[in-house]
């Protein structure tokens, strides 16, 4: 891999510095100072988000720079989908243990477009030199008062889900047998997830609780419901599995895949009943379906999933061998 010889600041001013944004971007001052000043909106309150993503623990080593891009954005752009806030700045922090010119010319494509697609300024950031890492910080803005919290489910409440699961692990396993048609469903999945922003302000004012999918169904359910103090009863064979898994991983590996596989970035939803159906037309308008999987209930604990399944998802520092290089 051919290392260029450029400063750091050069490597900033060619990849990683956009044109000046439109004066309805909140951006007073952009990439090129100390700090970069913002203006957020009159009247809303910020979301603020970072993620890491370490080569060889969040995304494979080999795979495209474009889709390492795209990944790095799309996973803390999520956080804000789950909030239900308008993604509106980024931050990105890079570090390299050499700089490739056509690795970051693709790395920087695969940003960038995300950026556009998302309406998200990228206004700072840093480029150094050490073991590959991205760290990406966004910022939102939402309603004072109207974030979908992990807090808010109550027993009765729908469990409900966008889109399809199982994906992102479907691609990861793919992808680790040596799957390198970056049109398949699964791979594309895994490397190119999609941060469901528009369906988490269209559930705004719907939904009492949500959070994305990104440990695992299992880990990420068990997270709203210790925020919210409640307990599920989950009905894994109406889990909506995403195309091509049973195919891939067979009938037993794509449910576990939807149960813990992780990687997915869907929105997982504490739903009151009755808004169901405004919250299934508000998603079918943005191309999403909406999945009833279970319900929430006052005793505590997960009831409906066998106990040998694997509900404890991805965690850092206990690792899941299953997983194989994700996050």
């Amino acid at each position: 891999m051919p290392e260029c010889q450029h400063s750091e600041f050069e490597l900033i001013a060619r990849f990683f510095t956009p044109p000046p944004p439109g004066s309805d971007a909140g951006v007073a001052l952009g990439v090129g100072d100390d700090c970069t000043l913002l203006a957020p909106t009159v009247g809303r309150q910020l979301a603020v988000s970072v993620d890491t993503s370490v080569a060889g623990v969040h995304y494979p080593e080999d795979a495209p720079a474009d889709a390492v891009g795209h990944r790095a954005l799309a996973i803390s752009l999520s956080d804000l989908a789950a909030m239900g806030a308008r993604a509106r700045w980024c931050l990105m922090a890079l570090t390299l243990a050499e700089a490739d010119e056509g690795w970051m010319e693709g790395f920087s494509r695969g940003f960038r477009a995300l950026c556009e697609s998302s309406g998200t300024a990228l206004v700072g950031g840093d480029v150094t030199r050490g073991p590959t890492a991205i760290g990406v910080t966004v910022m939102g803005e939402l309603l004072p008062g109207s974030a979908l919290t992990r807090h808010g489910g109550c027993p009765g409440d729908l469990i409900a889900v966008t889109g399809a699961l199982g994906g992102g692990a479907g691609g990861l396993a793919l992808w680790q047998r040596g799957e390198r048609d970056l049109d398949h469903p699964l791979v594309i999945r895994y490397l190119r997830p999609q941060p469901r922003l528009a369906a988490g302000e269209a559930l705004v004012g719907l939904a009492s609780a949500a959070i994305d999918v990104s440990d695992g169904l299992l880990a990420d359910l068990g997270h709203l419901l210790e925020c919210s103090g409640v307990g599920a009863a989950l009905e894994p064979a109406a889990l909506p599995l995403a195309e091509g898994l049973v195919d891939a991983l067979g009938d037993a590996g794509a449910r576990q895949a939807a149960l813990s596989g992780g990687d997915d970035y869907e929105l997982l939803l504490a739903l009151p009943p009755e808004n169901l159906d405004e919250a299934r037309a508000r998603l079918a308008a943005l191309g999403l379906p909406l999945t009833v999987i279970g319900r929430f209930e006052a005793e505590p604990g997960l009831r409906g999933v066998e106990e040998q399944s694997d509900g404890g998802g991805w965690q850092h520092f206990h690792g899941w061998p299953s997983r194989g290089g994700s996050s």
